[in-house]
C-alpha cells in the first residue's frame, strides 16, 4: 500500500433508483477511465439493488483530482440517488486528503502485516 490509496464505499440506494443510478454512473466510468493514477474503479451491486460498493485504487497523488474534478460536476445528483454509510480507507493519505475524505465520514486503516504481489 506505499504510495497508494484503497477505498470501499458502502452505499445505500433505493432499488427504484438503481436505474437511474447506473445510468449516472457510466459517464462518472468513463472519465475516470482517463485518469492516468486511478488504477481500479469498480461498481458492484447486491442482488436487490439495495446497496452499492465502490472499490476504489489511486496512485496517492490521484485520489484529489477524481473527487475534486473528475467526481465534482456528478456529485449533486449522486447524492441524490445514494447515500454513504461507510467509508473504509486504506495506504498512504496525506493531510490533504484527509481533510476531503473526512467529508463523506472516512475510517482509516493501517496495514501491520501482509503483501502485495
Amino acid at each position: 500500500m506505499k504510495n497508494e490509496i484503497y477505498s470501499i464505499y458502502h452505499l445505500a440506494i433505493a432499488p427504484s433508483d438503481f436505474a437511474a443510478f447506473e445510468k449516472l454512473i457510466q459517464p462518472i466510468v468513463a472519465a475516470t477511465r482517463e485518469e492516468p493514477d486511478t488504477m481500479t474503479y469498480e461498481y458492484v451491486v447486491n442482488a436487490d439493488r439495495s446497496f452499492v460498493h465502490i472499490i476504489e485504487r489511486y496512485r496517492t497523488n490521484g485520489l484529489l483530482p477524481h473527487v475534486e474534478q473528475t467526481f465534482a460536476p456528478f456529485a449533486e445528483r449522486f447524492l441524490k440517488l445514494a447515500t454513504i454509510k461507510k467509508l473504509f480507507v486504506y495506504g498512504d493519505t496525506t493531510p490533504e486528503i484527509r481533510a476531503k475524505l473526512d467529508g463523506f465520514g472516512a475510517e482509516y486503516l493501517t496495514p501491520f502485516a501482509g503483501f502485495s504481489r
